[in-house]
């Protein structure tokens, strides 16, 4: 079954009663973890921006706690799966100031980390990349919200 553009899914929705629609996102809430957590940050924390941040860095943390440093192998999927769980929240958001300032904290994390992600191309090279891409998304914002993450950036910056 081949899907409908959303032009046509957003004027079937409007043609929908209030019950129908709440059938339906509840429908499809049961479906796929990542429906249910979309849901889950439209409805409770979309209002209070700063409070979602802290709490996935929060994750972040922890997640970065739960590596297994025995060899540069196991560091390098752990921290793609950081990575790839960061861009998902910060895709929920859908807000270049959270992206941006959730891969600045993962890009702190992965620069403090012990041992050295410097020693290891893999794991530098995906550094290099999210700094790029930090970089890129920054000269997109306004001036003021510019400074404010370059002088974050210091930081990182070698």
């Amino acid at each position: 079954m081949k899907p409908a553009p959303v032009k046509e899914i957003k004027q079937e929705l409007k043609h929908r009663s209030q019950e129908e629609l709440l059938e339906i996102v509840l429908r499809l809430s049961k479906f796929k973890k990542e429906n249910k957590e979309l849901l889950s940050y439209l409805l409770f924390s979309a209002l209070d921006e700063e409070t979602y941040i802290t709490s996935v860095k929060a994750e972040v943390d922890a997640d970065f706690l739960e590596i297994n440093r025995n060899s540069y192998y196991f560091m390098k999927k752990s921290m793609r799966k950081i990575l790839r769980n960061v861009k998902k929240y910060s895709r929920y958001s859908g807000k270049k100031e959270t992206e941006i300032e959730l891969l600045i904290y993962f890009l702190l994390k992965m620069d403090s980390f012990s041992p050295s992600i410097h020693k290891n191309k893999t794991l530098q090279n995906l550094y290099d990349r999210q700094l790029a891409l930090v970089k890129k998304n920054i000269s997109k914002l306004h001036e003021d919200l510019q400074h404010d993450f370059e002088v974050e950036m210091q930081d990182l910056s070698r």
